[in-house]
């Protein structure tokens, strides 16, 4: 059996009206984009990304300019005050004085306490999420509010409480452990890693669950239909389409714990096996700030890490930051 269409005929004002209602996403999604890519959005945006980019330049001139140069005038009077050299750098990354030591070991510290804080923070955050979206449990919506206002509450308010449980408990466990292995050190990056991951939890939830709620709950009810735990659907459905998500807030995360400075200096302990790069740029100041050649030299050195992450990833943070932004 065929069936032949069958044209309804329509007056001009009702087919007008039909139109705007079934054009009516897509004509909301057609806005936001032609106004972010509109000529002023772009010329407002290419001035901020000019003034941005203004002192990370001064600092990378100043990085080759000599100490006497650097003292006497300003990056900007480079063409008056022509000079080059390679001597900051060459004493930030191989000198083994006292005053300014290898850069190397901060380095490792610096990436040995951000890649797994990123990662801890980043998967216990989507699991939680998902539980608070998808999974029914009395309480779910208080546990959000309550995660929700821990953004609200200064870090500061919570260093000497979580020192003092570290002194109390996580100290005594490592020495014990250090006692029977040596070869494992007394000095460990657990507290930094609590820390980061404590303080980093509650935004990352409360952004990743807004992502993950949204996602169609045909979906994850096609899954349960098909057998499917809640294990499966977290890690077949829900991560896969979290990514971009997932990528904008490990940009995020890692710049925060990269460029940390005030976590690093309360449970790190300051000792060279454990201080991230970081503590050891405010110490290369000297004693009463004058050695901004070591500084502005050591200071891009920090600047090369964070710039691959956030050029890799570019492409997922933009898909995330836009995500859900052109939604009814």
């Amino acid at each position: 059996m065929t069936y032949t269409p069958v044209e309804i005929p329509l007056d001009d004002e009702t087919k007008k009206e039909f139109q705007r209602g079934f054009n009516a996403d897509g004509t909301k999604a057609a806005r936001v984009k032609k106004r972010l890519t509109s000529r002023t959005a772009t010329i407002v945006s290419l001035i901020i990304a000019v003034i941005w980019i203004i002192p990370t330049f001064g600092l990378f001139i100043s990085s080759f300019r000599p100490e006497e140069l650097i003292k006497t005038t300003g990056w900007w009077t480079i063409f008056q005050n022509p000079g080059f050299t390679l001597d900051n750098y060459k004493e930030v990354l191989f000198s083994s004085s006292s005053s300014s030591p290898q850069l190397g070991a901060y380095f490792v510290n610096s990436l040995a306490i951000t890649i797994p804080v990123v990662v801890f923070a980043t998967v216990l955050a989507a699991m939680a999420a998902y539980a608070l979206a998808w999974i029914p449990f009395k309480g779910a919506g208080w546990i959000f509010i309550v995660i929700f206002a821990l953004q609200i509450v200064p870090l500061q308010m919570a260093l000497i409480p979580l020192l003092q449980m570290f002194t109390t408990w996580i100290l005594p466990i490592q020495r014990f452990v250090h006692d029977i292995i040596p070869i494992i050190p007394e000095q460990s990056y657990v507290q930094v890693w609590i820390a980061h991951t404590i303080f980093g939890l509650p935004l990352a939830i409360f952004l990743l669950h807004n992502f993950i709620s949204e996602i169609p709950g045909e979906l994850i009810e096609a899954a349960r239909v098909d057998g499917a735990n809640h294990g499966q659907i977290f890690l077949r459905i829900i991560l896969p389409l979290s990514v971009p998500i997932l990528a904008s807030f490990a940009i995020f995360q890692f710049l925060w714990v990269w460029n940390d400075l005030l976590v690093a200096l309360v449970f790190s302990g300051g000792t060279p096996d454990v201080a991230p790069l970081t503590q050891r740029l405010a110490e290369l100041t000297g004693n009463r700030g004058q050695e901004w050649q070591r500084l502005t030299a050591a200071a891009f050195i920090s600047l090369i890490v964070p710039l691959i992450v956030f050029f890799s990833l570019q492409r997922y943070f933009v898909r995330g930051l836009l995500a859900g932004s052109t939604k009814g």
